[in-house]
């Protein structure tokens, strides 16, 4: 009788174990494309001829509101 519950345990756990890892997908997936995003945005603003004097904390700022969509204006206002 113990030998069959713990058997079952295992198949619950195992398949807890599998739902939880098919559930991740889709956020790991999420996170590689953001973290593309902040990559390249990061390169771009470094590039960026009027972010010259920011600090990189500011710089990685504005990256992280493109990324996220906070940024509307197609010009940015340095001013």
């Amino acid at each position: 009788m113990g030998d069959s519950l713990q058997k079952a345990f295992i198949g619950v756990i195992a398949l807890a174990v599998s739902c939880i890892a098919i559930e991740l997908v889709p956020v790991s997936r999420q996170a590689t494309y953001w973290n593309r995003c902040l990559a390249n945005t990061l390169v771009w603003v470094n590039q960026a001829p009027d972010l010259k004097g920011w600090e990189g904390k500011a710089k990685e700022a504005l990256a992280v509101g493109v990324c996220n969509g906070a940024v509307y204006e197609p010009k940015l206002k340095t001013n």
